[in-house]
């Protein structure tokens, strides 16, 4: 996936934000990793900003496109990382305006993504 020239210190920011919001055992668990610079590195690139990639093209790409980015997506989320980025989808704060226009079908679908590709 081309990854959106989105400043990986704005997603950083709205990050740290969220996570001051964040319920036990999530913030425990999500701040312990956070601290450790290869968790944090590993999570900006490979589930925060192709997830803002998504949201940011997905306005634009058509259903081909973003179905092939979505599967290409490949990775697996932990309860806690669920509750750090579902804000991002749904427009929370830092990035609001990103998800401003966004099909309806496709927050839906990027929702379910997290939800379906969880570790056991």
């Amino acid at each position: 996936m081309k990854l959106f020239s989105f400043p990986a210190f704005a997603i950083e920011k709205a990050i740290a934000k969220r996570m001051l919001t964040l319920m036990s055992p999530h913030k425990e668990w999500f701040a312990q990793r956070w601290a450790q610079k290869p968790y944090k590195k590993s999570f900006v690139e490979n589930k925060a900003m192709p997830l803002v990639t998504l949201l940011a093209k997905g306005k634009t790409w058509d259903d081909e496109t973003f179905n092939a980015e979505m599967l290409a997506w490949d990775v697996l989320f932990y309860d806690a990382e669920v509750e750090v980025l579902r804000p991002l989808i749904e427009g929370d704060g830092l990035l609001q305006l990103m998800q401003k226009n966004v099909p309806a079908e496709r927050v839906q679908a990027l929702l379910a993504k997290l939800e379906s590709q969880r570790h056991s």
